[in-house]
C-alpha cells in the first residue's frame, strides 16, 4: 500500500452510515468532506452496501450486516486503500478488523460509543447485578476489539483516562468534533431567525434537549427537574412513546434537521444534557455555537467541553440548579467565539489525519 502523505486513499468502514442520522454518521460526513477538500480520496463502506441486514435491538434505525466478510474483502481489494480506519465495533467493523489481521495490514480504530455503559443501562432495570455483569462483559469485548489497532481515536482526555483504567494499552490520539458554523449561530440583535420561531406561545425560560430519545440518555432526570418554564425535547428514539405518556407537560417536537434544528437551538434559553454515557456530545457544541449555555452532569463529554464559566454549569446531582445558574452564564457571542476557535471540522480532520498516519 502507498502512503504518499500528499494524497492518500483512505477507507473508513462503519456500521453507522447513511441513511442513519447520529453523531457517528455526522462525524464522518464532515471528516470526509474536509479530507477531500485537502486532496485526499475518502471512501466509506456502510451497511447500505450489503444485502442481508437485521435491525439492532433497541436501535431499529441501525442495520447490522449479516455475512459481511466475503463481500467486504472484495470491496477492500477493489478500492486498494492506503489506509483503513474502522469506525465502529459492529459486524462491519469486526469484518474489517478480521481482514486486516489476516492480511497483516495496519489499521486504526475509533472509540465513539460507551457500549459498556449502554449495556448497563439496558440491563440494570431488570436487576442491578445483571447490569454490572453486562457492563463487565462488554468492557472486555471492546478492549479486545481495539487491542490490535495501531491507534485509537478518542475525543477527550477523560475518555482516554477511562479507557486506560479499563486496561486499554493501545496508543490513543485525540480528535475533537465540530459544528456547522454556517448553520449554528446565535440569534443576532434586531434580526429575524432563519426559520419561523419554533416555540410560539411557549412559556419561558425554555430548557432544550436535542438528541436520541432512549434510556441511556437519562432523559427522566431532565423531565423530572424543577423548572418554571418549558421543557423541549427534539429527537426521536425507542423511549419517545413512553416519555410522551409519562410527561404530558413536556413538548416533544420529534426529529429536526438543518435550519429547523438550528431554529430550535436559537429560540431556547438553556441547553440541558442529562446523559451520563456519552463520550463527547456533538449537540453540546451545536448548542454553544448557537449561543446557548449548557447545564449537564460532571461526566465524560460535558466536563471536557464546559471548561469556562461562560459556557455553562456542571453538577454532580442537581440539574435544576445547574440549569437556572446557566441562564446567568456569560454572553452568547462568547460561546459562539469559543466554538469557532476550538471546535471546527477543519481542526478535527487535521487531527484525524495525524492519527491515521502517525506510527505508534
Amino acid at each position: 500500500m502507498s502512503t504518499d502523505s500528499t494524497k492518500l486513499k483512505i477507507l473508513i468502514v462503519s456500521d453507522a452510515w447513511h441513511p442513519q442520522l447520529n453523531g457517528v454518521v455526522m462525524t464522518y460526513v464532515h471528516l470526509k468532506d474536509q479530507l477531500e477538500q485537502m486532496g485526499h480520496t475518502v471512501d466509506v463502506i456502510g451497511p447500505a452496501e450489503f444485502p442481508f441486514k437485521v435491525p439492532m435491538p433497541g436501535y431499529a434505525e441501525i442495520q447490522l450486516v449479516l455475512g459481511a466478510y466475503t463481500i467486504l474483502c472484495k470491496k477492500i481489494q477493489k478500492l486498494s486503500p492506503d489506509i483503513i480506519h474502522i469506525a465502529t465495533e459492529g459486524p462491519l467493523g469486526s469484518a474489517a478488523r478480521r481482514y486486516c489481521i489476516r492480511h497483516n495490514i495496519s489499521f486504526t480504530t475509533s472509540y465513539h460509543t460507551h457500549f459498556p455503559d449502554y449495556a448497563y443501562e439496558r440491563f440494570a432495570y431488570l436487576h442491578t447485578a445483571l447490569g454490572r455483569f453486562a457492563r463487565t462483559v462488554t468492557k472486555n469485548w471492546v478492549r479486545r476489539f481495539h487491542a490490535p489497532s495501531a491507534r485509537i481515536m478518542i475525543s477527550t482526555k477523560s475518555l482516554e483516562e477511562t479507557l486506560k483504567n479499563w486496561g486499554f494499552q493501545t496508543p490513543m490520539t485525540r480528535m475533537i468534533r465540530g459544528a456547522d458554523l454556517d448553520l449554528f449561530y446565535p440569534l443576532r440583535p434586531n434580526s429575524n431567525p432563519a426559520s419561523p420561531a419554533p416555540y410560539e406561545g411557549v412559556k419561558g425560560p425554555i430548557a432544550l434537549y436535542v438528541g436520541r430519545v432512549a434510556v441511556e440518555k437519562n432523559l427522566e432526570d431532565f423531565l423530572d427537574m424543577d423548572w418554571d418554564g418549558s421543557k423541549i425535547i427534539v429527537g426521536d428514539g425507542p423511549s419517545l412513546p413512553y416519555l410522551q405518556n409519562k410527561y404530558p407537560d413536556a413538548i416533544f417536537m420529534g426529529r429536526k434537521t438543518g435550519q429547523d434544528l438550528a431554529a430550535c437551538y436559537r429560540a431556547a434559553d438553556v441547553f440541558v444534557f442529562p446523559s451520563k454515557t456519552d463520550t463527547f456530545g456533538i449537540v453540546l457544541i451545536e448548542a454553544l455555537a448557537s449561543g446557548l449555555p449548557v447545564a449537564a452532569y460532571t461526566v465524560t463529554g460535558p466536563k471536557d467541553i464546559i471548561t469556562q464559566p461562560f459556557l455553562g454549569v456542571l453538577t454532580d446531582d442537581n440539574l435544576s440548579h445547574a440549569a437556572y445558574a446557566a441562564l446567568k452564564c456569560g454572553r452568547a457571542d462568547e460561546r459562539e467565539n469559543h466554538v469557532k476557535t476550538l471546535y471546527t471540522w477543519d481542526n478535527a480532520a487535521k487531527q484525524f489525519l495525524a492519527g491515521i498516519t502517525e506510527t505508534p
